[in-house]
């Protein structure tokens, strides 16, 4: 026996350092080598040789192996999945039972706010009604307390229109009495009567003033006589120049009329020509010169436009030729380049019909139908034949008689037997055996679990029960303690989420709100203002509107206490004849002065104080549609200031909140599930735990049975057949099998013969259909070719014709363009001719109209300076002039009868002094009677204010019906309430029961725990169909990695040409399982078959080997071991030799890993002599047998 093996470390890490050659060794045995390959964790224990001959189409666990882990997190899931839709029935029951209660207790509610707000509305009607009893309560007072007073001012003015009747009778007789009534005041008369000395000074003092002012206007009027002389000078002066000026203006006229009639500009009006007239005219004739200007200029554009216009034609026809020439150029070009690619295409075209010329497409057409007929006929051939159900059929007959062949074997080990006590005990023996067996099985398998369920230790097999039990109920306990820890936390997270959902919703509405208000201030102030302010800017805009509207009312009420002095002023000037302000005496002259300019001030400020008036209106009506923003724009402020920066800072500490109870969650969730995983475990323990129990009491009453039996055998033997009987019946049975199994191998091999022969006909066929399809490739060429060589052909043609066309059409493009140039130059001496002559007119017409514009120059200097204008004011002063000599005269007349009054008075003191006194007496009596006849009216108002006494009276009279009438109002409305308050008092008991109380936090709790239990177990829907297709993906990403490798290591081992490669075809069993079908499957040529009952041995095992090669270049990551045992079996020279270079690649790719290690074990010495050689091992091992048949192992060096 040979052994080599090459060996790596089995540790995970170890240091980058040099490895060692391993050691290869050689013995003398007959060749027997085992090699072992691991690549991580993954083993097949079947053998290579051993081929399942059962169908290949099987359902157990997949072949990728899933991490157990997830399998468990699965099938927690979804148990936890169906508790959690149980719950959700029960949340569902209670919650509806909640609502029921709850809207009673709205309707008790709602029955009570209705009542309440009854009561609220009864009581505010009897409030109103006790208000409105105070308030008749008051007008009946106020009626009588009016009847009183009434009646105390009626005897007032009794006794007033007495005394007043005695006094104005005294008042006439003291005016019959009076020699003259003066018209000086009550303090001037008591003046005069207390200093009448020094009042009769004062008039001397008068009498001189107005001998002096007599004097004075003596004065005045000589100054004024000397400017009338003057003025009359200068007006006949003015009046000269004013001759000289209508003058000109008719020699104006004259020539105006001449140019309208020379130069034919229009109708005219009727001479003479006012100013405005003239102008007009003027104004006509100037732009008529400009007319002649423009048209001047018109005609300048328009002989450039010709001239362009006729250079245009000359240099189209220039470029039109000169186009014909480069055409001709380019078709020129486009023609040496046609006949090259001609040329091109006819050798192209020789080269590929010389190519098809050795080739007869007919015979390789009757080649490939004849061959495609070959192989119908072989596969009909192969499918007559039947082979699949003639080997099902010997393989049924050979199964039976290998049936058959056993029950003649027991039957003769039944006659072997001495006693029927020997065959129960042997029975009995085999039933412990397989009870200890499966015992020791179950105990095998979860041992390592329930050592780790029990912290390490394993206690006797008795108690493994009772121990198990206790567990489950430990971990029953901790993980319903977590669950209701897990729901409460998740009903603060719960609540935690409505809050920050609440108050995103607040901010949300707060900043809409916001926004709102801020475009709502920002289009109020464009629509006042129609500028664009921004809402910030509103403080501004409101003190700017504020302080406009205060300029604009002092503008107006200073204006408006100016006008209201005018009036006065003038008054008090025209009576007085004195300044009202300084008291200045005025003159003639200047009191008219005043008076006219105070009226013409009056004028013009009653339309200044109309406008100020409505600037001070808009600006007020402005700022007061602006102060009503004040309060949108407090609450915008607010808002954003306040409420926005309150809310987000809630928001903040929530979802940090939030977060830490998140956290908490999550925390407690990932131990729940630990904890639950746990318990899942140990429950999965409870069951065979049970079995193992249930097994270990059979044993024992098994086992006192056995007992029993081995001390009171007795020997007794009978048989239905005899021995020779039996051994004869064996004997034709194993011949029969014999040939059976003959005929099976030639079956298979016929079939095996035929599919190799209809497997190289295909080949064949293909070859020839390949070499059809490239021959009508070249002859599709051939064609495309003769194509393009007719379509450069007709190209050429149109190429010649389109160069006969341009040399026909050169010549009368030179004629026409000569012809352009001559037209070009005779255009531009005429139109320079014709521009001269209209300039020279122009020129003429110019020349008048400046002699005109002079003359208008004069005219309009003498109306500059308003000469006019001062004859007509000169004229004007002169007339005033005259008044003022006139007003002097009537003055002089006026001073000198006042001063003859005076003298007079002054002759006249005595009486004069009794005059005084007796009008100072008759105006005290007629103050008295004045003085009470304004009482007496004043009574009389306050009785007409007051009203009638009969109206009164009856007034008093209604009020006392209408406190009657509120009376008996308030008393039902006390009634009503009462019933009210009763029916309050009874819904107030009801809601008081236990069933309603705190109903809506009880219903918002369950509906919380409703909708956290729907949405979390929605989620866990959604995470078991994430995990498993997550896991179905890893299944097929792996499938195909393991394929691909399968495919490269048949490809590079496998030496026939009958299969291109082989696969692994999986098939799930359900949507969503763990368990698959799997196939292998070879590829031959466009067909996919099942290698079950397809292939022959040595196949078999070659993809046995590289199937497992391929499982462990995929899986086995860290450590692992690879055992080929045998692998040579049922291989041919040519695939074992494959097999042996493609360990040899693996090797080489794999020597510098530290985590891989082959074993072969095989008899073949050539096949060891492949693998083993010095640069992967340094030794082999010989297994060998001695003369007492002991296995001895020698090592033995490899040599190249």
């Amino acid at each position: 026996m040979l052994g080599l093996a090459t060996a790596s470390s089995m540790t995970r890490k170890l240091p980058a350092k040099p490895r060692p050659k391993p050691r290869l060794s050689f013995d003398s045995e007959p060749q027997r080598v085992k090699m072992w390959c691991a690549l991580g964790h993954f083993s097949s224990r079947r053998k290579p040789r051993k081929w399942n001959s059962k169908p290949s189409t099987v359902s157990f666990k997949p072949l990728i192996p899933t991490p157990e882990r997830y399998t468990k997190a699965l099938e927690v899931i979804k148990k936890l999945h169906k508790d959690q839709a149980q719950e959700i029935k029960t949340y569902k029951l209670k919650l509806e039972n909640l609502q029921t209660l709850k809207d009673v207790a709205y309707k008790l509610r709602e029955s009570i706010s209705k009542d309440q707000e009854k009561t609220e509305s009864v009581k505010s009607q009897m409030q109103e009604l006790e208000g409105s009893i105070r308030d008749v309560d008051t007008k009946i007072r106020y009626t009588e307390a009016t009847l009183k007073d009434l009646r105390e001012l009626q005897d007032q003015i009794s006794m007033k229109t007495a005394v007043r009747s005695t006094l104005f009778k005294e008042q006439q007789k003291k005016y019959a009495d009076l020699a003259e009534e003066n018209e000086d005041t009550d303090e001037e008369l008591k003046e005069w009567k207390t200093k009448f000395e020094e009042r009769i000074a004062i008039l001397e003092t008068k009498i001189s003033k107005l001998e002096r002012e007599m004097e004075d206007t003596g004065t005045k009027s000589g100054v004024l006589k000397k400017t009338l002389e003057k003025s009359i000078w200068e007006i006949s002066k003015l009046q000269t120049e004013a001759e000289v000026h209508r003058s000109s203006k008719s020699e104006r006229d004259s020539i105006i009329q001449n140019f309208f009639t020379r130069h034919n500009l229009g109708s005219l009006p009727n001479p003479p020509f006012d100013d405005e007239v003239a102008l007009n005219l003027t104004n006509r004739i100037k732009s008529r010169l400009l007319e002649l200007e423009k048209d001047l200029q018109d005609k300048k554009k328009s002989n450039e436009f010709e001239l362009k216009t006729a250079w245009d034609r000359y240099m189209d026809a220039n470029g039109r030729w000169n186009n014909n020439e480069a055409q001709k150029k380019a078709k020129k070009d486009i023609k040496n380049g046609l006949l090259k690619r001609i040329k091109e295409k006819e050798n192209e075209r020789d080269s590929f019909e010389l190519q098809v010329s050795n080739v007869d497409l007919s015979h390789i057409d009757e080649k490939e139908k004849n061959m495609s007929i070959e192989v119908e006929r072989k596969k009909n051939q192969l499918a007559r034949r039947e082979f699949e159900s003639t080997i099902i059929q010997k393989e049924s007959e050979l199964y039976s008689i290998g049936q058959m062949i056993k029950v003649a074997d027991r039957e003769k080990s039944i006659l072997d037997l001495d006693s029927e006590d020997r065959v129960k005990l042997s029975i009995k023996k085999t039933e412990l055996e397989n009870l200890k067996k499966k015992h020791r099985k179950i105990i095998d398998e979860y041992k390592d679990r329930i050592r780790g369920m029990l912290k390490g230790r394993l206690p006797p097999e008795k108690d493994f029960n009772k121990e198990i039990t206790q567990v489950l109920r430990a971990a029953t306990k901790e993980f319903d303690d977590l669950s209701a820890k897990s729901r409460d936390a998740e009903k603060e997270v719960n609540m935690l989420e409505m809050r920050v959902q609440e108050v995103n919703n607040n901010l949300s509405k707060h900043r809409k709100d916001m926004d709102s208000k801020r475009r709502y201030i920002e289009s109020k102030l464009q629509a006042l203002d129609q500028q664009s302010f921004t809402a910030d800017s509103y403080p501004k805009v409101l003190d700017s509107a504020k302080e406009k509207r205060d300029v604009e009312k002092r503008k107006y009420n200073f204006a408006d206490g100016m006008r209201q002095m005018f009036d006065p002023f003038e008054r008090v000037a025209r009576a007085n004849h004195i300044c009202p302000c300084c008291e200045r005496p005025f003159s003639l002259k200047e009191e008219d002065e005043f008076v006219k300019k105070q009226r013409m001030n009056s004028a013009s400020s009653a339309e200044k104080i109309k406008v100020l008036a409505a600037e001070s209106l808009s600006a007020d009506s402005f700022f007061q549609q602006l102060d009503k923003l004040r309060m949108v724009y407090e609450e915008y402020v607010n808002i954003g200031k306040e409420t926005i920066p309150n809310a987000e800072k809630e928001l903040r500490d929530l979802s940090e909140e939030m977060e830490q109870k998140s956290q908490a969650l999550n925390d407690v969730l990932a131990v729940s599930a630990q904890v639950k995983a746990d318990k899942d475990s140990i429950q999965a323990l409870v069951q065979p735990i049970e079995t193992a129990d249930r097994l270990f009491q059979e044993i024992q009453t098994l086992q006192q049975q056995v007992d029993e039996l081995v001390y009171k055998l007795e020997y007794q033997g009978q048989g239905a057949k005899s021995l020779k009987d039996i051994e004869s019946e064996l004997n034709g049975l194993r011949s029969r099998e014999d040939n059976l199994r003959d005929e099976l191998e030639k079956l298979r091999e016929e079939r095996r013969y035929m599919e190799n022969d209809l497997a190289d006909t295909r080949i064949r066929w293909h070859s020839l259909k390949e070499e059809k399809g490239k021959v009508a490739n070249i002859l599709r060429d051939v064609e495309r070719v003769e194509a393009e060589l007719d379509r450069l052909t007709e190209e050429k043609s149109q190429v010649d014709l389109d160069e006969k066309h341009l040399e026909e059409a050169h010549g009368p493009l030179s004629r026409e363009k000569d012809e352009l140039l001559r037209d070009y130059n005779n255009l531009k001496v005429k139109l320079d001719r014709e521009y001269e002559e209209q300039a020279e007119k122009k020129g003429k017409y110019q020349q008048e109209v400046v002699a005109l514009l002079a003359l208008i120059s004069k005219i309009k200097q003498y109306n500059d300076e308003k000469k006019g204008e001062k004859l007509q004011e000169l004229q004007v002063n002169k007339c005033l002039s005259e008044s003022q000599l006139q007003s002097c005269d009537t003055r002089k007349q006026e001073i000198s009868t006042e001063l003859d009054k005076s003298k007079e008075l002054k002759r006249n003191q005595d009486q004069l002094k009794r005059n005084i006194e007796d009008n100072l007496n008759y105006r005290k009596t007629k103050a008295e009677v004045e003085e009470l006849s304004h009482e007496i009216e004043s009574l009389e108002d306050r009785i007409l204010k007051i009203g009638g006494k009969s109206k009164i009276e009856a007034e008093f009279g209604k009020l006392s019906q209408e406190r009657e009438r509120l009376l008996s109002e308030l008393n039902i409305h006390r009634g009503t309430m009462s019933v009210y308050q009763k029916n309050i008092s009874r819904d107030i008991s009801d809601l008081k029961q236990a069933q309603y109380k705190e109903i809506d936090k009880r219903y918002f709790d369950q509906l919380i725990q409703l909708k956290t239990t729907e949405m979390a177990n929605k989620d866990l829907d959604r995470y078991y169909n994430a995990l498993d297709k997550a896991l179905m993906r890893f299944h097929t990403m792996k499938m195909e990695e393991i394929n691909k490798i399968i495919r490269e290591l048949w490809q590079q081992t496998y030496r026939g040409q009958d299969i291109d490669y082989i696969c692994i075809h999986s098939d799930s069993e359900g949507a969503g399982t763990r368990s698959y079908s799997y196939k292998v499957l070879m590829q031959t040529g466009d067909a996919e078959l099942e290698m079950r009952g397809r292939c022959s041995a040595g196949q078999k095992v070659l993809a046995s080997l590289i199937i497992r090669l391929a499982l462990a270049e995929t899986f086995c990551l860290n450590c692992g071991i690879l055992a080929l045992d045998e692998p040579t079996t049922n291989l041919d020279g040519p695939n074992a030799d494959s097999l042996a270079a493609a360990l040899h690649r693996i090797m080489e790719d794999r020597k510098g890993q530290e985590n891989f290690q082959l074993i072969v074990i095989t008899h073949d010495e050539r096949f060891a002599q492949l693998i083993g050689q010095r640069q992967h091992a340094e030794k082999y091992y010989r297994v060998a047998k001695d003369d007492h048949q002991h296995s001895i192992i020698e090592a033995q060096e490899i040599f190249d």
